[in-house]
């Protein structure tokens, strides 16, 4: 359930509103993210089965081990629609959850998954600088692509570590690293031209989108870009962690070829017609992934510089209560 003063969802957002979002990165993710909520799952290819349960548990572990697992009572900050909070919580490594977002339109859906699965999770529309939750109240706080989407990012980092308890442990997941978003954008920004020009040819224009989807989807991604203020150096995300006073702080990154090959597939995927995906194609592009990624995993990253790679994890602990010291 969400609390009763939580503000409702606005999904359809008034030329006003939406110019006034792009000297408002607060109000420009609300808006962004309460337009999205409904279809952020397909567009992400984000599911609640053994894929995704695999994937989020296996970048949990990647930064944060084993140890402490099953943690009771955890907090995912800028949920969207739950994806990292509800797979963990499928996977064993969360018992009780409560989903937070600056958008009323994830936290409705976030919720609305949850009750799906028939999971233990309630929620609130919250800002990351300001969580409305007592101090101590959380065994473990995750959030994954949402650290970038915060215009004070030390600010959230301390009210993660206020909200945990003495020892409690914090995962982000899924940042974009300075070096990684380069390339990405510019694969994506290729992809896209390419693809919504070759559709114009007679021979392909059944795989082209209506021109009004395209012109959506283009707005989206004017918005888009004024709702991701930051990309990470992983040396520099440690620093900020470490100056809001956590312990025990650890980065490791992932995804280079992986990230080389995904971002124009998701392109692609994004401008062409839907039906055009057959399921062929979606196992195509979903093995090759695993394939790159475990390429980038057990090879890549043990002889190439971490900042190369597109996707940043780091976690950290709140200091342990001075008895339990």
């Amino acid at each position: 359930m969400t609390h009763v003063s939580d503000p409702a969802p606005n999904p359809h957002a008034t030329a006003d509103e939406v110019q006034a979002a792009y000297r408002d990165p607060k109000l420009a993710n609300v808006l962004y993210h309460d337009w999205e909520a409904g279809t952020y799952d397909e567009k992400w290819s984000i599911s609640y089965d053994e894929r995704c349960i695999s994937y989020a548990t296996d970048v949990f572990n990647a930064v944060a081990g084993t140890q402490g697992q099953p943690y009771g009572h955890a907090m995912e900050l800028g949920s969207g629609t739950g994806f990292f909070l509800l797979n963990l919580m499928q996977g064993g490594v969360i018992e009780k959850g409560s989903v937070t977002d600056l958008s009323p339109g994830m936290v409705e859906v976030a919720l609305r998954n949850a009750k799906g699965l028939g999971l233990d999770v309630d929620g609130r529309v919250a800002d990351a600088e300001r969580i409305p939750y007592d101090d101590d109240s959380f065994d473990l706080v995750v959030g994954h692509a949402v650290l970038h989407h915060i215009p004070d990012v030390r600010a959230a980092f301390r009210e993660v570590l206020r909200v945990l308890k003495p020892g409690g442990r914090f995962v982000f997941a899924g940042e974009p690293t300075k070096i990684g978003d380069f390339y990405a954008r510019r694969l994506g920004r290729v992809t896209w031209w390419l693809t919504t020009n070759l559709t114009k040819l007679p021979a392909l224009r059944a795989w082209r989108r209506p021109q009004t989807e395209l012109d959506e989807s283009s707005r989206a991604a004017a918005l888009e870009a004024v709702v991701d203020l930051h990309t990470f150096d992983p040396s520099e995300l440690e620093r900020m962690a470490l100056g809001a006073g956590a312990v025990d702080v650890r980065a490791v990154t992932d995804e280079f070829s992986a990230a080389l090959v995904g971002w124009p597939i998701r392109t692609f995927e994004a401008a062409v017609p839907q039906e055009k995906l057959t399921l062929r194609w979606r196992l195509f592009a979903y093995h090759a992934w695993l394939r790159l990624s475990a390429l980038d995993r057990k090879l890549l990253a043990k002889v190439l510089p971490r900042e190369l790679f597109y996707n940043v994890m780091i976690t950290g602990t709140k200091p342990a209560a001075p008895s339990e010291l």
